[in-house]
């Protein structure tokens, strides 16, 4: 089969991959607020199957650059690979890349088996009991749930270093996909599942996504639903300042996408959460990556190819942004107007079962609009034989939250040692994360193994708690505390169950403080 490999975008290319759209031109068009618009189940349908492939040829797309490019752009003489079954080989031989669509199939299923109003505790266990593996916020929930911690306290940040990683983002896209024009209803069923895993500008991600989604079934302007959709986010938030300075350099540089890039790299590429990207290249914060899809569908003007292209190449989370951006598009145009270059794959795989679940892509159409169907009759829409009329409501602001507020990294530790029967940091600063995990240090060791610890923080005893070996069930950082008096501190962590079967690795550790780190020349 021969492969084809896209270079960099160029007219010649352009001209032979048939555009998805228009994208529109600065001039922002009014969404007609209030009215009722009639949409047929061909139409509904042929968004919906847009969305879940544009979904699935994204993040095949940008599957092979996924965190290669951390803080540096994949220039423009870098192939990207593309050959006409790569979806289906993607599908055979690396499922699991496929997270970001079966995570939100997980949920879908619970709608669809208990009802659009199925609450927050179902959702949270059918993902906590899932077989497939988690990382970042989405396992630290995980493990919460698991060890008693339910939801909205699961994704909160004092309990999630996690919570603003990109997680909710890339399993909002259904959400939106259900709720025709209807931003606010799918803000509404983002509170109940984002605040599983996430929390203030990563709960925000979501919803952000969700009302893009939203917004695509109603208008197909691409900068209006980027500004519109965006009035779902409290104006007090670094998410909104992020996007909102997108557009803003956009308009500043309209036909230069790398200008854009550099700007809000320059103002918000500083990881503050996350244990892994603080003092890092690493990135996976939902802002940062969510000014990587709009840099896409901005500069990619309606265009499929030239939008999931540019999203890629901005770096980072290269497949999970170009897969969300790409499926806005697809909602936005349908199926019919994807280009046939991306569907042989495609077309061969429909019928497979995404892994982890019952539901194929072929099957998803269905449930989708049989969900749409629910979500627009509760919320006063109406449907008459074919037609479906929604109400399109007007985006209004979530409840102002934030994560790590008043804290601020300050120090690294790269430590790479084992924990013993006992382990001493002294720092200073109000706040710590330790990084690491159980490990075998023996042939044959039981897997079943759960390692019992105690955190001590100036002496007296803060936590006891478990770390399976199982790494389904893992916790995802050894321990973490905030708020502690900005000052000096001693923690101490002992393993109360040694076996010489097991070891506890320490990575890295993070020091947070109350004031963010003062940059002192050596020299001086």
């Amino acid at each position: 089969m021969k492969k084809y490999i896209m270079p960099a975008i160029g007219a010649a290319l352009l001209a032979t991959l048939a555009s998805c759209g228009n994208g529109g031109d600065q001039a922002a068009k009014e969404i007609p607020y209030g009215a009722t618009v009639k949409l047929t189940r061909g139409q509904l349908l042929d968004k919906i199957k847009g969305g879940w492939a544009g979904q699935t040829i994204g993040c095949t797309y940008g599957g092979p650059t996924e965190f290669k490019y951390k803080g540096g752009m994949i220039n423009d003489s870098v192939p990207i690979i593309w050959y006409d079954d790569y979806c289906k080989d993607i599908f055979e031989e690396d499922p699991g890349l496929y997270d970001d669509v079966y995570m939100d199939l997980t949920f879908m299923e619970v709608m669809a088996r208990e009802g659009i109003n199925a609450p927050a505790s179902s959702y949270a266990r059918a993902f906590a009991n899932a077989d497939y593996k988690l990382w970042h916020a989405n396992q630290a929930a995980r493990y919460n749930i698991l060890n008693g911690i339910e939801p909205p306290a699961s994704g909160h940040w004092k309990n999630n270093p996690h919570a603003d990683d990109i997680d909710f983002q890339i399993e909002a896209d259904f959400i939106g996909m259900i709720c025709p024009g209807m931003p606010n209803t799918a803000s509404a069923i983002s509170d109940k599942i984002g605040h599983i895993m996430n929390y203030g500008d990563g709960f925000y991600g979501g919803v952000y996504m969700g009302a893009l989604y939203s917004l695509a079934y109603v208008c197909d302007d691409i900068p209006t639903i980027i500004t519109e959709a965006l009035k779902t986010i409290p104006e007090e938030a670094n998410f909104h300042r992020c996007i909102a300075d997108v557009v803003k350099y956009w308009k500043q540089y309209p036909d230069d996408w790398k200008q854009c890039w550099l700007k809000i790299d320059e103002r918000y590429t500083c990881e503050k959460g996350c244990p892994e990207g603080v003092f890092n290249g690493f990135d996976i914060d939902a802002t940062i990556n969510a000014a990587y899809c709009v840099i896409g569908l901005l500069y990619g003007e309606g265009d499929f190819f030239k939008t999931m292209d540019i999203s890629t190449r901005c770096g980072q989370d290269s497949d999970c942004n170009p897969a969300t951006a790409a499926g806005i598009l697809g909602v936005m145009y349908g199926y019919e107007a994807i280009p046939q270059y991306w569907k042989p794959g495609l077309e061969k795989c429909e019928n497979i079962d995404f892994p982890y679940t019952s539901i194929s892509l072929a099957t998803s159409y269905g449930i989708t609009l049989d969900l749409l169907e629910q979500v627009l009759v509760a919320n006063g829409g109406r449907v008459e034989g074919d037609d479906y009329y929604t109400t399109i409501q007007k985006p209004a602001a979530v409840p102002l939250e934030q994560s790590f507020e008043g804290i601020y990294p300050v120090e690294r530790r790269v430590i790479k040692y084992d924990l013993g029967k006992e382990r001493v940091w002294k720092f200073d600063g109000s706040g710590i994360v330790v990084q690491g995990n159980v490990r075998a240090a023996l042939p044959g060791a039981p897997e079943d193994y759960v390692a019992r610890l105690e955190a001590s923080v100036d002496g007296e005893v803060v936590e006891t708690f478990d770390m399976p070996l199982d790494y389904i069930k893992r916790k995802y950082d050894i321990f973490h505390i905030y708020g502690l008096a900005d000052g000096s501190h001693e923690l101490t962590v002992k393993w109360l169950n040694p076996n010489p079967s097991y070891a506890i690795q320490c990575k890295d550790v993070i020091i947070y403080a109350d004031k963010p780190l003062a940059r002192i020349n050596p020299y001086q």
